[in-house]
């Protein structure tokens, strides 16, 4: 009988988990804190022990084995506070070769190189422990999403159109405001912004000194992760952010150079604060000319809007930033949709003519889809111009192309160009 939470709601995540519970011994279950891992960890265990609670800590420290129990899954929650758990996971996954044995489940990474903690773990587990990311919610898990536009259906050209409810700018703000936190669900519209605010202070006062391999400073924290949010779903590099810096900090606060903004960087890596959209590589015009560098982003919208000070109101007095934000809260959903197709996300620029696709999905099996992204439905003609002009330049044709919007009362499939155009509210795998 599985431990799940009273008031659990289903993940996209939850297949992927039972699937794999039947492939290896163990799974690692990663992602930032408080998007849901451990309640999602509970739904498929039948055991768990807390590394948080002192004697748990302790009795795995002295030896890992006297935390084990046989009421598999097991979870394992925060393995990483006794990093040597892993080794010992893998080791009894090998004695014995059954399935399905543990779950653990991690805020941090241990891959910093000069990192003691991460020292102690020798071998990757590869083979015996699959390891699975996790997000925020997206819509469709918070049940903000109709589910009427499946990409899948995208995918195969059976997606039929039709009439939905339209979504009014003020609802897409709170969702932006409020993330994908799913503490943070019924909270009142007053107070969501609270959570992600107490997110911010506790990895710049806390969470940030776990890698002990150096001292850093949480007010430079604090800005870096200002000037990430001031950039966010753009194309911005090291060196950028320190010039951002520099505009808005005085001068003995600022973050000194590229390499310390790149250690830092590293930090909120490590804690999964950071979820990066990479540069698809494909032939188009000249390969010379296609961009390489990733579109920043945070592990949720929300992050962004606590880290300036940004609540719903101020959102729809800045249409601007609330278009940005509106781009990553979509490549937030696109991202968790794309892994829950075993797909991957990425994004496209032509660095000499400026030509660019807000995302693309890249799917299992080698065909890719190209989206474009827009807060109002009054811009779905600029998008569907850039889409056409992408594909008339592009050798590999998308399998389909698609515009995601804000607001507007229909899934539309266009008869003139096959573009599919659709709100955010309407999204699903």
């Amino acid at each position: 009988m599985y431990l799940t939470k009273e008031g659990y709601m289903p993940r996209l995540i939850d297949e992927n988990i039972t699937r794999y519970l039947n492939i290896f011994g163990a799974i690692s279950i990663e992602g930032p804190k408080w998007c849901g891992k451990t309640w999602t960890a509970l739904n498929h265990a039948n055991s768990v022990s807390y590394l948080t609670e002192k004697s748990q800590r302790d009795l795995a420290a002295i030896d890992p084995k006297y935390i084990f129990k046989n009421e598999w899954p097991q979870l394992i929650d925060e393995w990483q506070i006794v990093p040597s758990i892993w080794d010992s996971v893998r080791h009894e996954c090998d004695s014995d070769k059954k399935k399905g044995k543990f779950i653990l489940t991690g805020s941090t990474s241990l891959s910093g190189e000069d990192d003691e903690l991460a020292s102690e773990v020798f071998h990757s587990g590869t083979g015996r422990i699959n390891t699975i990311r996790m997000h925020p919610m997206s819509l469709l898990e918070s049940n903000n999403s109709d589910g009427a536009a499946s990409i899948s259906q995208m995918k195969e050209g059976v997606l039929q159109g039709k009439y939905i409810r339209k979504v009014e700018l003020e609802e897409l703000a709170k969702y932006i405001v409020r993330g994908g936190w799913p503490e943070n669900l019924t909270t009142n519209d007053s107070d969501i912004g609270v959570l992600p605010s107490s997110y911010i202070e506790s990895v710049v006062k806390k969470d940030m000194h776990e890698r002990k391999d150096r001292k850093r400073d949480a007010n430079k924290m604090r800005m870096l992760i200002r000037s990430l949010a001031r950039n966010e779903s753009t194309v911005v590099g090291d060196a950028t952010l320190v010039r951002d810096i520099e505009e808005y900090e005085n001068e003995a606060q600022l973050i000194e150079s590229r390499h310390t903004i790149s250690d830092y960087i590293s930090v909120l890596d490590d804690l999964y604060m950071t979820c990066n959209q990479p540069a698809y590589a494909i032939n188009y015009r000249s390969s010379k000319r296609v961009g390489k560098s990733s579109k920043r982003h945070l592990a949720d919208p929300s992050i962004a809007c606590a880290a300036l000070n940004l609540n719903a109101d101020k959102l729809l007095m800045d249409l601007e930033t609330f278009g940005l934000l509106f781009e990553a809260l979509v490549e937030r959903d696109l991202r968790i949709y794309a892994e829950f197709l075993g797909g991957e996300l990425y994004h496209f620029r032509d660095n000499e003519s400026g030509d660019e696709v807000d995302a693309i999905i890249e799917f299992r099996d080698g065909e890719y889809a190209a989206f474009e992204i827009k807060l109002s439905d009054r811009r779905i003609d600029e998008a569907k111009e850039s889409l056409i002009k992408f594909y008339k330049n592009v050798h590999k044709k998308p399998k389909f192309m698609c515009v995601i919007v804000g607001h507007q009362e229909a899934v539309v499939v266009d008869k003139e160009t096959g573009i599919i155009i659709t709100p955010i509210t309407s999204l699903a795998p």
